[in-house]
């Protein structure tokens, strides 16, 4: 039987795996939201303890040390409340023996993760998130879900500086990952005041770097140059040897960069416990997907002591340079709504015959649309151009010049890409249309009045970063998208930005 209380006593059992602990942060937001003045103590495994510790959801972390003595600790400890987000036979003892009198148990489908490793027998439970499944066990308390994503101050690692003078961040993935950096860079200048920053990334994103006060040199890791290949490596790593850091920030998780860190010497290496080099790092954090990645780049700086949750202000790191008079030229007075309607991945890309159509009622509405992309998306750019009237600057700016372009803009509507980011970091109120990926993966225009355009497809995401083709042949994710749909939430994010 369900009772009441005002201020209920509860304790979580999850005795899993590191990211099986991590995902249980959204449970104690929602524990505290519905119960504002209840006290959370989590019974885990004594090696993932730190995982939650400092959460702000969470009053007390015990570790796990058998079956007879959590039952002792639970009798004694006076719970009105157990939650069991485990649910297997060991949890099953501990709260039957225990007797608490309210008492909510996870369902983990086990059966049906069999028949579908075994025979690919899929069902719907098993399209369901974890995080949902976890917040399914708390309906039975009546308590609703109050958040639907992590944060960076989900889980608490404590550690300190250590007096780093000279550190280096390592970034070689897309543009999109690298300005996701940015306040990373941010918050490592606030904590190593006196440090020098250096950042290693690739001549096509050093732009990204350039001009921001929170780096003091750029490298470049010339991947497909001297330092590619398989002795490429060690190459690049004596070169950074001899500079003599001492600490070295690793958002990007691959093996490479982690073998780098440790060829260099460097003493402190941290990043991700997924990167396929997490065993060559000195500190490690969890990564989680249901994140923002800005706000999973912000969580490297909690082995360094920093509190990692996101501060006001955090969505804006890039501040648009004056515009050149090659870009003043280019430009028309008024109204300016930026779209971009390419991507190097097919299945990230709306139908062009919508781009269309949303240019012409953009244009009704008093904006002069302003196409913007790559060099390769220059046939795109093009077509669109001539059916609706937009000023095509497809291929014709440079990231500089696409900084600069931000700062004029009232709205950006574009598909999941790396200008997405940089129009969300500049301040301007992003419409994003999303098909082959998902909010999920954590790369969504971060921060306050943004929107996102996407259908409810169990095929969703069908890749981290699309396909070339769509894997169920009807490309649902994007033609279910309408035009009405877009427009409406530029009207929306339009609300409140001065004419």
């Amino acid at each position: 039987m369900i009772q009441s209380s005002l201020s209920p006593k509860i304790l979580v059992i999850r005795l899993s795996s590191l990211g099986d602990v991590v995902l249980t942060g959204p449970v104690y937001k929602s524990l505290k939201a519905h119960w504002p003045d209840c006290r959370v103590t989590v019974l885990v495994k004594p090696q993932f303890a730190p995982a939650l510790k400092g959460h702000p959801g969470v009053d007390e972390v015990v570790p796990f040390d058998g079956v007879f003595a959590a039952v002792k600790f639970i009798k004694n400890g006076g719970f009105t409340h157990l939650l069991d987000l485990h649910g297997n036979l060991r949890s099953f003892l501990i709260r039957t023996l225990a007797r608490v009198p309210n008492t909510a148990t996870y369902r983990k489908n086990a059966l049906a993760r069999r028949l579908f490793v075994a025979f690919k027998v899929s069902t719907p439970g098993l399209q369901r998130h974890t995080v949902d499944r976890y917040h399914e066990a708390l309906a039975a308390w009546g308590v609703p879900r109050s958040a639907s994503a992590m944060s960076s101050g989900d889980y608490g690692i404590t550690g300190q500086a250590s007096g780093a003078r000279n550190a280096l961040i390592m970034q070689s993935a897309f543009l999109g990952d690298s300005l996701l950096t940015l306040p990373l860079l941010r918050r490592l200048k606030e904590i190593l005041p006196d440090a020098k920053l250096t950042v290693l990334t690739l001549e096509k994103t050093a732009g990204v770097f350039r001009g921001t006060p929170w780096v003091d040199e750029i490298l470049i890791d010339d991947k497909r140059g001297v330092h590619g290949g398989p002795t490429g490596p060690w190459k690049i790593a004596d070169e950074l040897k001899s500079r003599g850091f001492d600490l070295v920030v690793i958002p990007h998780r691959s093996f490479r960069s982690a073998l780098i860190a440790k060829l260099a010497a460097i003493p402190r290496r941290i990043g991700f416990d997924s990167s396929a080099g997490s065993f060559l790092l000195t500190d490690t954090v969890p990564f989680s997907w249901l994140m923002h990645d800005l706000e999973r780049n912000l969580s490297l700086t909690l082995p360094l002591g920093a509190g990692a949750a996101p501060a006001a202000g955090e969505s804006r790191y890039v501040a648009p340079p004056p515009s050149s008079e090659k870009l003043a030229a280019m430009l028309p007075a008024g109204r300016l709504a930026g779209v971009h309607p390419g991507s190097a991945w097919a299945t990230k890309r709306w139908l062009p015959e919508r781009f269309v159509e949303l240019c012409r009622r953009l244009k009704a509405d008093g904006f002069t649309p302003v196409l913007v992309g790559g060099p390769d998306d220059k046939a795109l750019g093009a077509s669109i151009a001539k059916d609706c009237e937009a000023l095509d600057l497809v291929g014709k700016t440079d990231l500089e010049d696409l900084k600069s372009l931000m700062g004029r803009m009232s709205v950006f509507v574009t598909n999941d890409s790396g200008p997405m980011h940089l129009a969300a970091a500049s301040g301007v109120p992003v419409v994003a249309i999303f098909g082959a990926t998902t909010r999920e993966l954590g790369f969504f225009p971060y921060g306050p009045g943004h929107r996102v355009i996407e259908a409810d497809l169990a095929c969703r995401p069908c890749g981290l970063h699309g396909a070339k083709t769509c894997p169920e042949s009807h490309f649902l994710c994007m033609r279910l998208l309408t035009v009405d749909q877009v427009h409406a939430a530029c009207r929306d994010v339009l609300k409140g930005v001065p004419a």
